[in-house]
């Protein structure tokens, strides 16, 4: 079987979504793989269950060299694939003519753009970063030119960041796998509870939704929102004492307590502006909510359009006011079953769609044909 190398820009017992079921489950039934992740407490690299290497943050920069320096034979390997790391791709691509390996950019989401984004939404961009964007957008664009393949988010996501982009491209977008769905749990009471999961800043304007909550007239709802910043929800609830009673403000601090979480609402929320940042990709927040088969209330753009269709597989609105209020007025007015139909639709969708299994087979197509 050929190996395939992924260097991930991840610290090592990362839970992560993507990573886990894509290249640690499926994926390997067509490649032996071995898995990079970085470590900040670690100061010797490590070997785990013999397909994970743990690099020191302290060798982040030289990757490839602290894999040969302790006994990695880079000829092994038929692919090597890097996930964001502009850096680590360069030296990867250096080495490439030597060890005649092939090589893999995956861009799954444009951090450095969403950075520009927040520090704009709060008066901080500058000049300078702008330049430097500029800068740097044209050194990925050559280093992906050098690759084999790219494997963005979407392909919205290339069009709009990385338009120059020449070399083969083939999309793997945010998935749910279908060996790891759990049961939706109807909770006791005839209020219908909202979960919100993910960042509040800015950017994001969460204030939007709360604006049309504090409008509805039927009271007999809870909103749920867990993020990592629960004092900025915190504070930012302060302002809607009108609601204060309806909302629940949570920290899961693993992927399985979010999981718990999601998996005793009603509807998940994945409302965001409209900009190009949000309009990329799918949040991974509604594979996690119909992963629960938790129906989802969805922003109204391309991406999302193309998997789900209103009222029927998810509730899709405009980012205003007037919109979310409306839509929210139609979900109160259904009954529990209608809201569950959505998500049990909804579900099945992005089995047929998204679902790492099928996105495996097909990316080990495309590296095969190479």
């Amino acid at each position: 079987m050929q190996k395939f190398l992924y260097i991930t820009d991840q610290e090592e017992y990362t839970e992560h979504s993507f990573i886990g079921p894509l290249f640690e489950k499926y994926l390997n039934k067509h490649f032996d793989i071995n898995i990079v992740y970085f470590s900040k407490y670690k100061v010797e690299f490590e070997t785990r269950n013999e397909d994970k290497f743990i690099i020191p943050d302290q060798f982040r920069k030289n990757p490839i060299a602290e894999l040969e320096k302790n006994g990695v034979n880079l000829d092994d390997y038929e692919y090597i694939a890097v996930r964001n790391d502009i850096n680590i791709l360069k030296e990867v691509i250096q080495r490439k003519p030597i060890h005649k390996y092939k090589v893999a950019f995956r861009l799954s989401f444009p951090k450095r753009i969403a950075k520009i984004q927040t520090d704009e939404a709060n008066h901080k961009k500058s000049f300078l970063d702008v330049i430097n964007n500029k800068i740097q957008t044209y050194t990925e664009t050559n280093l992906i030119n050098e690759c084999d393949i790219f494997l963005p988010t979407s392909r919205q996501m290339r069009d709009d960041y990385l338009k120059d982009v020449k070399t083969r491209t083939f999309v793997i977008p945010s998935a749910i796998d279908p060996d790891m769905l759990t049961n939706n749990i109807q909770h006791e009471g005839i209020e219908k509870r909202f979960f919100y999961a993910g960042t509040l800043d800015k950017l994001r304007e969460f204030e939007t939704i709360l604006d049309a909550f504090s409008e509805l007239s039927d009271g007999s709802y809870k909103l749920m929102i867990s993020t990592k910043d629960p004092e900025y929800a915190e504070n930012l609830v302060e302002n809607y004492n009108e609601i204060k009673d309806h909302i629940e403000i949570y920290n899961a601090k693993t992927k399985q307590e979010l999981l718990d979480l999601i998996a005793k609402a009603d509807i998940g929320i994945a409302l965001l502006p409209d900009i190009s940042l949000f309009n990329s990709s799918t949040p991974m927040k509604v594979l996690d909510y119909y992963s629960s088969a938790v129906p989802c209330i969805m922003s109204n753009n391309e991406n999302n359009c193309s998997i789900f269709e209103d009222d029927d597989s998810a509730w899709i609105s405009d980012f205003s006011k007037k919109d979310i209020k409306e839509k929210l007025d139609y979900i109160l007015g259904l009954t529990k079953d209608e809201v569950a139909q959505v998500g049990a639709q909804g579900q099945a969708r992005l089995l047929a769609v998204r679902n790492y299994q099928r996105i495996a087979d097909d990316l080990a197509h495309q590296l095969n044909i190479l």
